[in-house]
């Protein structure tokens, strides 16, 4: 794993909420990467810089990306989902906000994809023609992505969750991170 504020090691704040948010910071600074990347000129040989960039978003996207998505699809999404059962006006706006994030998602995996094959071969110093387009491409929508989250979609689910949502997914966040070893029995 990134020795870097981008893990998904949720639980360790009183509100689940900011474990999101504090994940939302090591992103930020991968896709500013992945954007500074996109406007390098790669040189034969591939530059140290480079290849040191790309290598960490390899192992970032990878580590962190995927597993951030997961967490808040199977978690938070499914707990506001559950939460904003009650109705209200807010709670058909975070649920349509939540068709829009997991599409984003989707959409954000599969922008990577395209890149991914040149982003490893530059990891490992050989040269690549990397999509210079589709990279910044990926960096403008995933740091647009990010701050939606932040300023929208995030305070929405305080509200929504409120104590009681907030604990149980607090709760679920805590036992995702926790090796629990159940004995056989007969």
């Amino acid at each position: 794993m990134i020795n870097e504020p981008n893990s998904t090691g949720a639980g360790s704040n009183e509100d689940p909420l900011t474990d999101f948010s504090n994940c939302h910071v090591g992103i930020i600074k991968n896709f500013e990467r992945l954007r500074k990347l996109a406007e390098t000129e790669i040189a034969v040989p591939v530059q140290a810089e480079v290849k040191d960039a790309a290598k960490r978003l390899l192992a970032f996207f990878q580590d962190v990306v995927l597993e951030h998505h997961s967490e808040e699809e199977q978690e938070l999404f499914a707990e506001v989902t559950d939460s904003a059962r009650h109705g209200g006006d807010d709670a058909a706006k975070a649920l349509a906000m939540i068709d829009q994030l997991t599409k984003e998602h989707r959409s954000l995996e599969a922008q990577w994809k395209a890149i991914q094959a040149d982003i490893k071969l530059l990891s490992k110093g050989k040269p690549a023609t990397l999509d210079q387009d589709a990279a910044a491409k990926l960096a403008t929508e995933y740091l647009a992505h990010a701050n939606f989250e932040e300023q929208e979609f995030l305070p929405l689910s305080a509200k929504i969750l409120g104590e009681r949502g907030l604990s149980s997914l607090g709760l679920s966040l805590h036992m995702r991170h926790t090796d629990v070893s159940i004995p056989n029995y007969i």
